[in-house]
């Protein structure tokens, strides 16, 4: 009774906005080829994943930022990515820093701690805003990052923010490779500008992808809380319910295994191997027991697969679902769950 009622809910959040457009299937190789001459954009995007699960340290390597601008709490640099969209290549971020706490000689204590935050799809300016403040009262300053085409990022054209995942193959990867390198950029900027030692990510839901992808290819990140989690970023869009619109537009234009595949870059499944490589940090998963946005079986297979491997892994399930975490009081369970870890580990 109980997991039909959150499910109701979720097909609630999931049908009530009516701006979602069913966009027409691109393969978009021009997003991860600069010069594309009549290629079988199967094999070209066949290719992309080899070459990337070959050398994904060159993939999602940060080149240098060196434009840095922070004005009261609004800090902007120029993105590593450079696309069609000129509002999307600037990064936008608010950062919330919290007192420093002085030691009995009247100097600052040594360990400053910081996490990078990374949203939702088509969240809110104002989303996690609140979880940043409760960061600060922990003595835990904030750095809250707007994900590609979201915030100030969206093109006039859009309503949504339809360019981060969509059935355009190739955008699809850019934007998540974007985002990630963006993460990048931010604990680059907390380390060497704001003098911080102690880092944290944070991601909810596609944030909770590219914060792990960002966690596997930066070893100055210390701790990971991965909010909603799920192994394939293909999975999630041909059969979650927030998606609908994104599987429509993909038709019968290819199969969910070869979508899998090319979008293997961009997903943290096959990426778990590479913590066995990396110094042992504390990793929290999140997942809600009545989602139907990242699927049930998903959030399993992928704690399944870092348990396979060994990694230590801490994982908390709310009895809610994707939507409604966000509802009272699970909105407070989760924002504890967070907190605490963040708390105790970094």
């Amino acid at each position: 009774m109980f997991g039909r009622l959150i499910h109701a809910r979720e097909r609630h959040y999931a049908t009530r906005e009516t701006n979602r457009i069913v966009r027409p299937f691109e393969w978009g190789a021009s997003f991860i080829k600069e010069h594309v001459n009549g290629d079988d954009p199967r094999q070209l995007f066949r290719q992309h994943t080899q070459d990337v699960m070959r050398h994904s340290e060159e993939f999602y390597r940060l080149p240098p930022v060196t434009d840095y601008q922070l004005a009261g709490e609004h800090l902007t640099w120029t993105s590593a990515i450079h696309t069609p969209s000129v509002e999307n290549n600037t990064v936008h971020a608010r950062f919330f820093p919290a007192l420093t706490k002085k030691g009995k000689d009247g100097s600052s204590q040594e360990k400053r701690r910081a996490v990078v935050l990374l949203p939702h799809w088509n969240a809110q300016p104002e989303s996690h805003v609140d979880l940043c403040r409760v960061l600060n009262r922990l003595g835990i300053s904030a750095l809250r990052v707007s994900l590609p085409y979201h915030d100030a990022r969206r093109p006039a054209e859009l309503e949504r923010a339809d360019y981060m995942i969509s059935s355009n193959v190739g955008r699809t990867i850019q934007s998540v490779r974007q985002a990630v390198l963006d993460a990048r950029a931010a604990v680059n900027w907390l380390v060497e500008h704001g003098g911080y030692n102690s880092i944290g990510v944070l991601g909810t839901s596609i944030g909770s992808c590219t914060a792990f992808l960002a966690f596997t290819h930066d070893e100055r990140i210390d701790v990971g809380v991965f909010n909603h989690v799920s192994g394939y970023v293909a999975d999630v869009a041909w059969r979650g319910i927030s998606t609908r619109h994104v599987r429509a537009g993909f038709a019968d234009e290819l199969t969910l295994d070869e979508l899998r595949e090319y979008w293997l870059p961009i997903s943290p499944f096959p990426f778990i191997p590479r913590l066995l490589k990396m110094r042992q940090r504390p990793i929290r998963f999140i997942a809600a027991r009545y989602d139907l946005t990242f699927p049930l079986d998903l959030s399993r297979d992928v704690i399944a697969e870092a348990r396979r491997h060994g990694i230590p892994l801490d994982v908390t399930w709310l009895p809610c679902g994707h939507y409604t975490t966000g509802e009272t009081p699970w909105k407070y369970l989760d924002g504890w769950k967070i907190a605490s870890f963040f708390r105790k580990h970094l």
